[in-house]
């Protein structure tokens, strides 16, 4: 489980849906991905992909998207995805300035307000890896808010 449209990147290995191991890393994401699943690789042998397809960093989340994709086709192994609104209750995400990525009635557009890091929370790792929330529309959420 890849959360990547934030930092720190964090990456969940389950196991029958249950939590093992967490790595997490506040280098960018296309130096430390590719670290952290070759480390993964060596300990795990991997049977699906699941990721957080966005809303968040732009670049972050099509680096996870190509990369968990090549993986995907490379070595057969089936991806799936969710956004990201699922590990963090719902609450708004952070996207630039005061705007911030909402989703409201199923859908995610940006909006601006006036929040401090008490009323927003951040992306967690499940404890139990619900796959029931994961579908196989993988491309990522490219929201961008307006300039």
């Amino acid at each position: 489980m890849v959360l990547a449209v934030t930092s720190p990147l964090k990456i969940g290995v389950y196991e029958k849906g249950r939590f093992l191991e967490e790595l997490s890393s506040e280098e960018k994401t296309s130096e430390i991905l590719p670290s952290l699943f070759k480390e993964i690789c060596k300990k795990y042998e991997i049977e699906a992909l699941f990721y957080a397809r966005g809303p968040g960093s732009f670049m972050a989340i099509k680096i996870s998207y190509i990369f968990l994709k090549t993986v995907s086709v490379v070595k057969n192994i089936p991806l799936f995805a969710a956004d990201a609104f699922v590990f963090n209750g719902e609450t708004p995400i952070k996207a630039v300035g005061k705007l911030y990525f909402v989703k409201e009635n199923g859908i995610i557009r940006t909006k601006k307000l006036e929040l401090n890091d008490k009323e927003t929370s951040p992306l967690k790792l499940p404890s139990v890896l619900d796959k029931t929330l994961f579908s196989k529309e993988t491309e990522p959420l490219y929201i961008l808010p307006a300039v």
